[in-house]
């Protein structure tokens, strides 16, 4: 459950179900982020968290085996946020054409790593070992299967297509969406790129619907 060296995917021992014991895992996360942040994956520990969450450091480790846990849940928590405002955007469909859905919705995301600097620190922590990436590839994984859903209008006949079509999409946009970021990049310039090389493989698709 906390090997890192392991390709098992990384979750918490326990999730609270008491509001106090969801507080203090909400604070621990919270401030692990923000530890990420400020000294990167490789400083961070499991006692610098505990410290400044001000829990005893058995308390953190009732929830979370080690560091590469605590990331992985991090990163489940930024997917999941990606799914509620994807899974509004795919509620406008069909009003919405794809070159707007895509648009905005890759605004969103690039405002969310431009002015959020854990994301990208999380995407990249979740890289470091077999166990993480494991985790990170189930998360955009779930991500990846709410993208099909909104593909099958798009693309009706052709369901392992799509499926890859929808994980390739994902994977591309969060590669992306860190480049952007890095720094010396112009990052309003890469948005705009990935704009039209998305926004160009979807409407190909739906020209091809429209045959």
């Amino acid at each position: 459950m906390g090997d890192p060296t392991s390709t098992t995917p990384l979750v918490p021992r326990r999730r609270p179900s008491q509001e106090r014991s969801r507080r203090k895992f909400e604070t621990m996360l919270a401030v692990a982020r923000e530890l990420l942040t400020d000294v990167g994956f490789e400083a961070m520990t499991c006692e610098e968290i505990a410290a400044r969450a001000e829990v005893p450091i058995g308390t953190l480790y009732q929830f979370f085996a080690n560091k590469y846990v605590i990331v992985c849940e991090l990163d489940r928590q930024d997917t999941v946020a990606v799914q509620a405002e994807l899974a509004e955007l795919g509620s406008s469909i069909p009003s919405l054409d794809w070159p707007e859905l895509t648009e905005r919705f890759l605004d969103h995301l690039a405002a969310l790593w431009q002015h959020d600097p854990s994301r990208r620190a999380v995407w990249l922590a979740v890289q470091s070992t077999p166990a993480t990436r494991a985790t990170a590839v189930l998360n955009e994984q779930a991500l990846a299967e709410q993208v099909e859903h909104i593909l099958a209008p798009l693309i009706p006949n052709q369901r392992e297509r799509r499926k890859t079509m929808a994980r390739l999409l994902v994977h591309t946009a969060y590669s992306a969406l860190s480049f952007s970021v890095q720094e010396g990049q112009d990052r309003g310039a890469t948005v705009v790129e990935l704009k039209r090389m998305l926004g160009a493989y979807l409407l190909r698709e739906q020209d091809k619907l429209a045959d």
